[in-house]
């Protein structure tokens, strides 16, 4: 049963200290994967259609699955402190979890950058590897110390020597939402059917009419037209 969600209780202004909504009051997924099993499409699993994709798509999204790399450009310390930074700012907060930092290491290690940077800012390679130092003990913080960091760092709120904060928090978030909604679990999560390319897409119209066939339904618990007519 999910939650209702008709109350404020799940903005972040309402939330204890801001905290994120507990996944838990989501349907727990039935088929396929997402983050933490939990998500409004319970019943979609975007690798059922991989048959509709072209081989090097179907490849390359299966991979992201099945075939997670080991890291090669991050020391074992890095490791351990980016990927407890990883799983706050993506609130990944128990498994399953989206392999982020695998993904990025890969990208990093292979010099698959994106071609361009802050003028201020050294490579995308060198700020991660800043960041990673700035935030050296990081994993062994508790919960709410974790989050208190984060927030800090989001707002530009502190102060590291060599390194533009604000515009650090803009490069590392670049990296870790391009990989996390890349994978074929986080299209799961939200509904995305992956790639139309060769299938195509048949309606475009608002309304019912413009649902394409196989189209995931939300299962979610509040239906938001009929609440804001009833609030109305």
């Amino acid at each position: 049963m999910s939650h209702s969600y008709r109350e404020a209780d799940h903005l972040p202004h309402h939330r204890r200290h801001g905290d994120p909504p507990d996944p838990r009051g989501l349907p727990r997924q039935r088929v396929g994967i997402t983050p933490q099993m939990h998500g409004r499409y319970p019943d979609f699993d975007v690798m059922a259609g991989r048959r509709h994709w072209d081989e090097v798509t179907r490849r390359a999204l299966v991979d992201r699955v099945e075939a997670v790399p080991a890291c090669r450009f991050f020391t074992a310390g890095e490791q351990r402190t980016l990927r407890a930074f990883l799983d706050v700012v993506l609130a990944q907060d128990d498994d399953p979890r989206i392999p982020v930092l695998e993904m990025i290491d890969a990208k990093l290690a292979d010099g698959r950058l994106d071609g361009y940077r802050y003028e201020n800012m050294p490579p995308d390679p060198e700020v991660w590897r800043r960041v990673a130092a700035h935030l050296d003990g990081f994993d062994s913080l508790d919960p709410d110390a974790r989050r208190e960091v984060v927030a800090r760092f989001a707002e530009g709120d502190l102060v590291w020597k060599n390194l533009d904060v604000s515009r650090a928090w803009g490069v590392v978030m670049r990296g870790a939402l391009a990989a996390f909604y890349s994978h074929p679990w986080a299209f799961n999560e939200i509904g995305f059917r992956g790639p139309a390319y060769p299938r195509g897409y048949m309606r475009r119209n608002m309304g019912p009419t413009g649902v394409d066939p196989g189209e995931p339904r939300e299962a979610f618990g509040l239906d938001p037209v009929r609440d804001l007519r009833e609030r109305a």
